[in-house]
């Protein structure tokens, strides 16, 4: 029999809370009910070539993007999961227009903000898709959390994560000391420690964008891109592409071997001025993320992320985010400090 790799999820995190004498323990609890909604799409996604969840559900998100019939799932079984575990007070998801309320009597003192399937318009060519979230404490006084507990700075977030859904499911995750990544073993329903204390490379030689969009784009993106395809050799150019055009999948392979993952603004998106993707349940908690893990996220003009105030719940903004020292050589050129 293989032997059992790291520590279980659950231990991992009582010993985190071990280390907090203030803890109530409510966040713990808040992780633990997201966890088992993770291995319960886990399941679905992993059967989704046998049962019939294939394909469109005939209905469009508020995005105006077609939705997916594991979408409407993964997001049925997270609301359904944590609207009565009685440690938020509100949700937002991608697929619905406005704030999803809690049941009466099970409010608590956090808001949740989730992706429940990120990358969805390839699962059925079996692409590695996601789910991403990010938690917040609460801020209202009522009785029923408001949009004000979720509109909040990236930068104040208590906790934030992903679990992608591939050769193996991920849980990666961080409560502001450091990032940890846990395989699920699928013989015992557990999720493992697999990836302790994880830290992106400095700079490395990846680079993720869709260059479908090249003649679309503002020239300081286009003159970026030509220069990280540039030879040097001496400065380790011309870098090498990886896209597969789903963010938790390029995000994940880029934290653990290093890259920069571009989704800026472009001219052909006039319905998208500020860019594709969402602010509080895409772009941040992946900056809390990657900068946890030593990275840097800003947007195309240099703001950093983590410092952009939300003003609606599915705000938008240009992504660019990844390894420290290829961020910092971007916002460069963004910034106009590159000739």
């Amino acid at each position: 029999m293989a032997k059992r790799i790291g520590i279980t999820v659950s231990r991992q995190l009582m010993d985190c809370q071990k280390l907090h004498p203030e803890a109530t323990g409510e966040l713990t609890g808040l992780l633990s009910e997201l966890i088992v909604a993770a291995k319960i799409i886990s399941a679905e996604v992993n059967m989704a070539g046998l049962a019939d969840i294939l394909g469109q559900s005939g209905k469009t998100n508020v995005q105006g993007e077609d939705v997916q019939k594991l979408d409407e799932f993964a997001n049925s079984t997270i609301k359904r999961r944590m609207e009565q575990c009685g440690y938020i007070c509100v949700m937002a998801s991608e697929e619905e227009d406005g704030i999803i309320p809690v049941l009466d009597g099970y409010e608590g003192k956090y808001s949740l903000a989730f992706d429940p399937l990120d990358g969805s318009s390839n699962i059925d060519v079996n692409v590695s898709i996601g789910t991403i979230f990010s938690i917040h404490r609460r801020l209202s006084d009522g009785k029923q959390g408001t949009e004000e507990d979720l509109l909040q700075k990236g930068r104040v977030q208590v906790a934030a994560g992903y679990i992608i859904y591939g050769s193996s499911t991920m849980l990666v995750y961080t409560t502001g000391d450091g990032v940890h990544g846990f395989t699920l073993d699928p013989s015992v329903g557990e999720f493992f420690l697999s990836h302790p204390d994880i830290r992106i490379p400095s700079r490395a030689k990846y680079y993720s964008v869709n260059e479908a969009y090249t003649n679309y784009w503002h020239e300081p993106t286009r003159r970026y891109i030509d220069y990280v395809k540039t030879i040097d050799k001496e400065s380790g150019r011309p870098y090498s592409l990886r896209y597969i055009g789903s963010l938790v999948a390029d995000f994940h392979r880029n934290l653990i071997s290093g890259g920069i993952f571009l989704y800026p603004r472009d001219k052909k998106s006039t319905d998208k001025p500020e860019g594709k993707l969402r602010l509080l349940y895409e772009a941040a908690p992946m900056a809390m993320i990657v900068e946890q893990a030593g990275g840097r996220a800003i947007t195309d003009d240099g703001r950093d992320i983590l410092d952009i105030q939300p003003t609606g719940l599915h705000q938008r903004v240009p992504l660019i985010i990844g390894s420290k020292e290829d961020v910092d050589l971007a916002e460069k050129f963004f910034t106009g400090k590159m000739d």
